[in-house]
């Protein structure tokens, strides 16, 4: 999740919203890739989950990965961060450990730093009995093993999750996804790739399904951590279906962001608690978090972190629907959406593929993914029929990109792990799963040698 927004200036009425997400528009030239993936952190010895303190917890982790040159980021006299040439690592509530990726011009560049990133964190854990699992969510931990992060916002956001769903705490504290961020050119533009990709959304879910324990045993799903997101708060997540309406646009997205409630507003180093309460009235100097007060832009931006859907607006276009995986993952999330999207060609037949599609048709695949992946039925086959034209697609739009890394390869071969699970119609969890009932012998605890990173 992420940390305060930096956006500054007053704001003198709503259109100063919409002008703000309008201005992260830029030509193609400009266009990035921005990877972001969350791991858990545990203890090699026992398996254990790591607390902030201590010899061996996240706290040392932060300070020996400044070795790289990576910089602080403090808040109450605690490392909760750190930065270095546009990327970030961050924590998530419950220790999770996340690498908010620099805009990048090409899946090269971006699986470069990928996997800088983690063998710069491989030296330091080892040197600190830590290894890290990419899974979807903690196979075994329950809630009361995990500890909480120093960070204020996420003290607010644990108190308010169960006002608005059963499982906000979950997602929180147990859970991991790996997301993409895309830029758009324009109003029209970002339609576009926002109709194509939220109703694509349960593919990269089914796609990369990777999370079937929890506390030690099968959970009945492929992708606990997508069936989580269905009891979170209904306020701020999902398939937001008015998106598909004919006055969708950035105007319409503010309206939307304005009426999800509030959770904090950060002044002076610290997080003011305003959950539930309304940014509307924050416009008119009415928060009864800040009485009299108006927000600046930094606020706004701030608030906009807090919307969930599967897909979110910012400056840019963030793709939420993918649980976190095992290293050669990673770089399949970006190829398969930048394929999509930022090709014109495939970014028109993705398109002429789901426009028809019906909002009961999007949100049955969404209900279905977390359970059946690529066996969710769609129009007389499965969602694998759905996945092999769809990767089709995203191939041909890395191929018209042309860019060739130093392999000599173009950005095509990055597809190669997802193209086996459409042809197979097996997802990730399905392979445990396997494992689980075989050579594992019904215990959850492999995992942390077999998908460690």
């Amino acid at each position: 999740m992420s940390g305060p927004q930096s956006a500054s200036g007053q704001i003198e009425r709503i259109s100063d919203l919409v002008e703000y997400i309008a201005s992260g528009s830029k030509p193609k030239d400009q266009w990035r890739i921005g990877t972001e993936h969350e791991k858990f952190g545990f203890h090699l010895a026992d398996h254990s989950t790591l607390p902030y303190e201590g010899p061996s917890g996240v706290r040392a982790l932060l300070e020996g990965m400044q070795r790289f040159g990576w910089k602080p980021v403090m808040e109450g006299g605690n490392v909760i961060a750190l930065s270095l040439d546009g990327g970030a690592i961050s924590l998530e509530p419950g220790g999770q450990f996340e690498l908010s990726g620099a805009p990048l011009e090409n899946l090269h560049q971006t699986c470069g730093e990928v996997n800088t990133h983690l063998k710069q964190v491989r030296e330091v854990a080892t040197e600190l009995g830590i290894g890290f699992l990419g899974l979807g969510f903690t196979p075994n931990w329950t809630r009361a093993e995990i500890p909480v992060m120093p960070k204020g916002r996420y003290g607010i956001m644990t108190n308010y999750m169960p006002k608005r769903g059963g499982h906000g705490v979950d997602m929180m504290y147990r859970s991991c996804t790996v997301q993409v961020n895309l830029d758009y050119s324009s109003e029209a533009d970002m339609i576009k790739k926002f109709h194509v990709s939220l109703a694509l959304q349960p593919l990269a879910t089914a796609l990369f399904a990777n999370s079937p324990f929890t506390e030690g045993k099968p959970n009945g799903y492929l992708s606990f951590r997508s069936q989580v997101w269905t009891d979170t708060d209904p306020d701020r997540a999902g398939m937001v279906p008015f998106v598909f309406d004919e006055d969708f646009g950035f105007e319409r997205y503010v309206k939307y962001a304005l009426d999800v409630p509030m959770y904090f507003v950060y002044r002076n180093g610290k997080y003011i608690d305003a959950s539930g309460q309304s940014f509307r009235d924050f416009l008119a100097g009415r928060l009864p978090a800040l009485p009299g007060e108006k927000p600046s832009m930094g606020d706004w931006a701030d608030h906009l972190t807090t919307l969930f859907p599967e897909v979110r607006l910012k400056k840019f276009l963030e793709m939420r629907g993918a649980d976190g995986g095992p290293w050669r993952s990673l770089c399949a999330l970006p190829a398969f959406w930048v394929g999509l999207l930022y090709d014109q060609g495939a970014l028109d037949a993705a398109w002429d593929l789901v426009r028809d599609w019906t909002t009961q048709e999007r949100q049955a695949l969404r209900d279905g993914v977390p359970k059946q992946a690529l066996h969710t039925p769609f129009r007389g086959g499965t969602l694998q029929d759905v996945a092999q034209e769809v990767l089709k697609i995203s191939l041909a739009g890395l191929k018209a990109r042309g860019r060739i890394g130093s392999t000599g390869l173009d950005e095509q071969h990055y597809l190669d792990v997802l193209l086996e699970i459409a042809a197979t119609g097996r997802c990730p969890a399905e392979i445990m799963l396997d494992r689980f009932h075989g050579p594992w012998n019904g215990s959850v605890l492999p995992a942390y040698d077999e998908y460690a990173y």
